[in-house]
């Protein structure tokens, strides 16, 4: 095998943005991730709702969707 082929595979921190971090192994000693098994819906059970730009307005608007 080559040498130097491979990237340096050592000790990394990962942090989200909510404040929670762990540490793994990668090729780079930080990251930094905007979503966590911590503060993800699929885990937590609890759903957020991120209304960008109105997008749920012009649906309702759009398809004629009342509140019952």
């Amino acid at each position: 095998m080559k040498k130097d082929l491979h990237p340096e595979y050592t000790e990394c921190k990962v942090t989200c943005a909510c404040g929670s971090s762990f540490d793994t192994r990668a090729t780079v000693s930080k990251l930094e991730v905007e979503i966590c098994s911590s503060c993800h819906p699929f885990y937590t059970g609890k759903q957020k709702y991120i209304d960008a730009e109105g997008r749920i307005e012009k649906f309702k608007k759009k398809y004629g969707y009342k509140e019952q």
